[in-house]
């Protein structure tokens, strides 16, 4: 049992288990996802192994380890002067090293040299002062030399780690952080692309991506479930940004991930493992990882075997499918890459004094300027504005939200908490009813600043806030002022006009009124509410209530 309990501490601490006696009845054809059976138990982010043979049940242990594919922000290519352009006109953007004609030499491009070592010091990596480059070879078409500059051997950082966070039972209030091992980070080129015209039966070939900079990020399997993936990868996704190193949009296939998965029971060997490749969506991330942890465990369930093989993710099935067996490391033949030296690096204590510091790269240097991390910016946005810890993880998981929160605290007089609410509530929802980003928001922080202070100068209610907000969500041009006044939604200011009106409601509400009286002061939000109704939403409700508890106790 310790030892069950050993292995699953290791991963996410989740035991995956079938819902039925091991070998009993027979799979049946389910819905969703998981067309052979339905998943039984998903991660548990709390821990703890279920030991077998409880009610029936057999446990298992998934493992997932990711490689992730990151394209580096570089205006050119990784070893060629050639520009780097998404959606460009197919074989625009190939130079002569790019189509690898004969005696064409790399040169290697110093911005993703900075970009890796940043990523590895940010990934808590070690950075190798010597690194190098090696041929993997394979044959593909878009692989016009045959192979592909890599660093096999030496990467240039290696054994780091990665926090980060994921809700227990989906709320967001209770989070748990874990870790996961960085094995490596390794630079490498790109391929080009092949585009699979089947009506035609022919595959054109685009070289525009060939040669593009990527750092490739290793990590040990150290998590045992779909959610723990999509969670990792969403934080390095977001340090990418943040540095970046990366422009890391999933939709443009500048982070591809592939997930590798086995299962085994607590206290065995690990299974044989499968490898799910060039995943583009974190959402399909953890629906794939989910589907391949189930498939594997009912395979093995009935007598099956896994096969070392690669697979690929069928969004509209929901399920993985078969491309082909994997190769092994001799398929590859790997060899020094002849055309490059190694890379050396220095920091402060290797420099040596008579160097020209613009030929040489400085790991200390890049140290010094790193921009504060996400778990960093969350930590200050707490402390600074008091706002709740899962409140932080929205507005920087959201591009640009975090800044225009703290945009629109400058501009207001109301407390970040209470401003905190209509960005996340009212501004969020509205972006992703409207499929919008941050940046094309039609309420910028100044207007959203403006209608804040009218609320808390009490010269509007909550719901004529909320009427404004819809008006300039238009994007018409007028300020929450203006639109206060044309649609007359300020609050009464003739506070005897006020108390006529309250007056009128207690005269015609005489059960209610006895009811209050009796003690039942529920009642009384009734006659708030009728007073509200009267002028129609443009009375303070704490001044109404005043009014009328004043007038109730004559």
């Amino acid at each position: 049992m310790a030892a069950a309990v050993a292995m699953a501490a290791r991963g996410c601490g989740g035991v995956w288990r079938r819902a039925r006696q091991r070998g009993a009845g027979q799979p049946g054809p389910g819905p969703g996802p998981f067309p052979r059976g339905q998943r039984a138990v998903a991660c548990n982010a709390r821990g703890g192994a279920v030991p077998a043979g409880k009610s029936g049940l057999v446990p298992w242990v998934p493992v997932v380890g990711l490689e992730i594919h990151a394209q580096i922000s570089s205006n050119s290519k990784l070893f060629s002067g050639s520009q780097v352009q998404f959606a460009a006109p197919p074989n625009s953007l190939v130079s002569f090293f790019d189509a690898s004609l004969p005696g064409t030499l790399p040169v290697l491009n110093r911005r993703c040299v900075e970009a890796a070592v940043m990523t590895g010091l940010a990934l808590n990596c070690s950075i190798n002062k010597k690194s190098l480059f090696d041929r993997k070879h394979y044959f593909y078409a878009d692989l016009p030399a045959g192979y592909q500059i890599t660093q096999q051997r030496v990467p240039i950082a290696v054994n780091g780690s990665l926090s980060y966070s994921l809700c227990i039972d989906n709320k967001m209030s209770q989070m748990v952080t874990k870790t996961v091992r960085i094995k490596q980070i390794q630079l490498e080129q790109d391929s080009g692309k092949s585009l699979h015209d089947d009506t035609r039966s022919q595959t054109l070939v685009d070289l525009n991506r060939a040669g593009v900079g990527l750092m490739e990020v290793v990590m040990e399997p150290d998590m045992c479930c779909g959610e723990e993936a999509a969670a990792a990868v969403r934080e390095l996704q977001l340090i990418l940004q943040t540095l970046g190193s990366s422009q890391a949009v999933m939709a443009e296939g500048q982070l591809r991930v592939d997930a590798n998965v086995s299962v085994h029971h607590p206290g065995e060997p690990y299974g044989v493992r499968t490898e799910v490749k060039n995943i583009n969506s974190i959402r399909f991330l953890a629906k794939a990882i989910d589907y391949e942890i189930q498939r594997q465990i009912e395979e093995l369930e009935n007598g099956g075997t896994i096969l070392n093989e690669t697979r690929a993710f069928d969004s509209k099935l929901g399920c993985t499918v078969p491309m082909r067996d994997k190769e092994g490391k001799q398929d590859y033949r790997f060899m020094p890459e002849p055309n490059l030296p190694p890379l050396i690096l220095y920091d402060a204590k290797s420099l040596p004094a008579n160097m020209n510091h613009q030929q040489v790269i400085n790991i200390d240097w890049i140290h010094e300027r790193l921009p504060d991390l996400p778990s960093v910016k969350r930590k200050k946005l707490v402390e600074q504005y008091g706002i709740l810890p899962e409140h932080s993880f929205t507005l920087l998981n959201e591009d640009g939200l975090a800044e225009f929160f703290e945009s629109v605290v400058k501009q207001t007089q109301m407390k970040p908490k209470k401003v905190i609410g209509w960005i996340l509530k009212d501004l969020l929802s509205y972006l992703k009813q409207h499929s919008l980003t941050v940046k094309e928001s039609p309420v910028s922080s100044f207007l959203l600043a403006d209608l804040l202070n009218l609320l808390e100068k009490k010269e509007i209610s909550s719901p004529a806030a909320k009427q404004v907000f819809m008006e300039l969500w238009k994007g018409e041009g007028k300020t929450p002022l203006e639109i206060v006044k044309e649609q007359k939604l300020g609050l009464l200011q003739d506070q005897k006009e006020l108390e006529q009106i309250c007056q009128a409601v207690i005269d015609g509400q005489e059960n209610e009124v006895m009811a209050i009286k009796a003690g039942n002061q529920k009642v009384l939000n009734k006659l708030i509410g009728l007073v509200q109704k009267k002028t129609e939403g443009r009375s303070n409700p704490v001044l109404v209530k005043q009014l009328l508890e004043k007038k109730l106790s004559e």
